[in-house]
């Protein structure tokens, strides 16, 4: 039954991942993304029906400028998320898509009207709306070669009888008379205000329910003011609070890195599982490949958007499926070591049964902490806590199905059953052998590795308080524009040439091998091209690759949100914990998590590395790390506790810390590969990600044995 199972899911997800794919994030294929919000205004509440209206609107306004395939969503009550695929100048998209576009039809009179300028820029006076745009039915830009107009907007009404009577009172006015014109205004400005024809008579007007706006059009403004009039105005006033604009190399760098540290890697954690495990590597390596594939096929199913972040996510996530097969072979071997006359495929059984309790609560707080990300965080970030999710659950079915069905198979051949050695789980690997020959006492010294932890932590707050943290503008709002120059422009000179510009107070840094990056607090769009040219000068051709534009209200709304994440993910965490152990290792373990996270937080204030939404996805997924680590060790102590009741408490921690050490090290070795392998090739984008998640690593192999052990030995007060 489950070699059908596992063959079912496997075939399924070939199917699916052949006719099917995932939806890159603009990160990844470059556009621009907005983020608007609502407000209220005299007329109308910016409530979540307002809103619904007003995406309504917008997404008629795109749709009449033919861009591909846009997406628009609604974010809580009054933010709506518009992504703009290959859109790289956001300025003039929302010039057309962020205005509120009331359209009205006015006669012209001669007195006690409202005073304005037409536009040719002359004195005009308009009387009261005769028609609004929702009159319009349709609006289309148009070119008449032969008309020395030029380009003209068509706008056809639902009645026309409106439009008549409108026209045929103006008709009544002599012609060259002011009051034969009809004045169409946008936003309270007069775009058009034609003269009726001479040819219409009084008490006629023009019927056929049409007419054509005319002005000073080249192709672009009519075709925006088409799609202006065709979506119709929208019910209230729209804000952008967030703004992000990728260029489609970057992107496109993103994902070649990504998939060239991918492959690396993933070959490199392999050949270390077969080192390890041999044929059981083997297996585990097979099993790995179907994990890549069922989560490949689960994205593109579920249509879920694949960022930056995601990515990373997926290819980590890739080395941490290995996790499972570790605590499988490692039990395997234990069971061997203890009764080796039963066989390796019996070995095999107990090891997968063994193990069933300590993957199960580790892939659990995997799945909380991405449960987290998913519900606290926003945009790239809550997109990583998806693929995590999907990556916990594909390696819990290729661990416990696949590797299950292969390997039961493998070790059920007479060749292999009777050279057991060949399978891996014959010896007790290097690691084992070490610690069996020394035998070291641990926690007898536990007071000295909280002390080593303390210190750590102590000089992570140090540096948090003395350099401080480069928070990124993300969470404090303002600019980041990213350039890439033809010739190599140092960081010195950047900031010569940006401070010349007009902005002595930016961040200015080098970014990747011809790149410079640019982060302010207030970046005005005309302000950012006198930068560009500037740079220009020295930099030869200056093309922007990446523009973020977050509000002083969003990013104090993203670092809010990013604190209660971190607080409710410890806070989950204790009490998961604490149902299923005890309340001492809950707390254990979660002050091993604090312990990283600060430590990690502590590394980027002292090497002055940003803090963004990419740290805080490796901080979240370093919580989730963390406390595997603790929850297999605790896991441990339990089972021996269960079948020693009456042993000191210190001797069993320290034995069951001392049996879980070969799992940690091999579990971490091939999260390891993965994430050298992000650093070295991964691109500037996952340098940051990586690092924190290999400094994380490392201190969490640390703390799962060295803090949160002794600190619940010191809660329970055992000798």
């Amino acid at each position: 039954m489950r070699a059908l199972l596992a063959f079912a899911i496997i075939a399924a997800s070939v199917l699916i991942a052949l006719t099917t794919s995932p939806r890159l994030g603009l990160d990844l294929r470059g556009g621009t993304q907005i983020v608007l919000q609502t407000h209220d205004s005299p007329y109308a509440k910016a409530d979540r029906r307002a809103t619904d209206r007003a995406m309504e609107v917008l997404r008629k306004r795109i749709d009449a400028l033919g861009l591909s395939e846009p997406t628009l969503t609604r974010s809580g009550d009054q933010r709506i998320i518009v992504e703009l695929p290959g859109v790289q100048d956001a300025r003039q998209a929302m010039e057309v898509i962020g205005r509120t576009a009331q359209l009205s039809f006015r006669p012209v009179v001669s007195s006690a009207g409202q005073a304005m300028t037409d536009e040719m820029g002359e004195p005009l006076r308009v009387g009261p709306v005769a028609l609004t745009g929702e009159e319009v039915g349709r609006a289309q830009a148009g070119f008449d070669p032969q008309d020395l107009r030029g380009w003209f907007v068509s706008v056809g009404f639902r009645h026309d009888a409106a439009w008549q009577k409108l026209t045929a009172k103006a008709a009544c006015a002599a012609p060259g008379d002011p009051a034969r014109r009809v004045a169409i205004l946008l936003d309270d400005k007069v775009i058009s205000s034609p003269q009726v024809d001479p040819g219409v008579r009084c008490g006629t007007g023009i019927t056929g329910g049409s007419t054509q706006i005319t002005g000073r059009f080249g192709e672009k403004e009519a075709k925006d003011l088409a799609a202006l009039i065709q979506g119709g105005a929208l019910p209230v006033p729209v804000g952008v609070v967030e703004q992000r604009t990728v260029g489609p190399s970057l992107g496109a760098e993103a994902i070649d890195a990504s998939a060239r540290a991918a492959v690396l890697g993933v070959l490199l954690t392999a050949l270390f599982v077969i080192w390890m495990y041999r044929l059981m590597g083997v297996v585990a390596t097979v099993a790995l490949a179907s994990y890549a594939l069922i989560s490949y096929a689960v994205l593109s199913a579920m249509g879920a958007t694949l960022t930056l972040p995601g990515l990373a996510g997926f290819v980590l996530a890739i080395g941490m499926a290995v996790d499972a097969n570790v605590l499988v072979f490692e039990r395997a071997r234990e069971e061997y070591a203890a009764l080796p006359r039963r066989g390796v495929r019996s070995a095999l059984t107990r090891g997968f049964r063994n193990a069933w309790s300590a993957i199960a609560d580790s892939n659990m707080t995997t799945l909380l902490a991405a449960g987290l990300l998913f519900y606290l965080a926003s945009g790239s970030v809550r997109g990583f806590g998806v693929t995590l999710s999907i990556g916990v659950l594909a390696s819990f079915v290729s661990a416990l199905l696949v590797t299950r069905v292969l390997a039961e198979w493998a070790t059920g051949r007479r060749a292999v059953a009777a050279r057991p050695s060949l399978t891996g789980l014959a010896g007790a690997g290097r690691v084992r052998r070490w610690i069996e020959r020394r035998n070291p006492d641990l926690m007898r010294r536990r007071r000295l590795w909280l002390s080593v932890s303390a210190v750590a932590v102590l000089l992570a707050i140090t540096g948090i308080a003395v350099r401080g943290l480069n928070l990124g503008v993300e969470f404090t709002g303002g600019r980041l524009v990213e350039y890439s120059t033809s010739r190599p422009v140092d960081a010195d000179t950047a900031r010569r040439v940006v401070s010349d510009a007009g902005f002595p107070h930016a961040v200015v840094q080098a970014s990747g091998k011809d790149g410079v990056s640019v982060r302010t607090q207030n970046l005005s769009d005309q302000q950012e091209r006198r930068i560009e040219a500037a740079l220009r000068r020295d930099g030869g051709t200056v093309t922007k690759q990446r523009d973020e534009k977050v509000g002083p209200s969003m990013g104090s709304e993203l670092r809010n949100k990013a604190v209660i994440a971190l607080g409710a993910a410890l806070g989950g965490q204790l009490v998961y914990l604490a149902i299923r152990f005890r309340w001492t290792f809950g707390a254990g373990a979660v002050l091993a998590m604090l312990h990283d996270v600060v430590i990690v937080t502590g590394l980027f204030a002292w090497t002055g590395r940003p803090l963004d939404g990419i740290f805080l996805a490796a901080l979240l997924t370093i919580i989730g790390y963390s406390v595997n680590d603790s929850v297999v060790v605790f896991d441990r102590i339990r089972e021996l506790r269960a079948a020693e009741p009456e042993a000191p408490f210190a001797r069993v921690a320290n034995r069951a810390a001392l049996q879980t050490v070969p799992r940690t090290v091999n579990t971490g070795m091939g999260a390891i590969f993965i994430l050298a392998a992000l650093a070295l090739f991964g691109g500037d984008s996952l340098t940051d990600f990586a690092v924190a998640l290999l400094a994380g690593i490392l201190v969490g192999t640390w703390s799962s044995v060295f803090t949160a052990t002794p600190v619940a030995l010191v809660l329970e007060r055992a000798d």
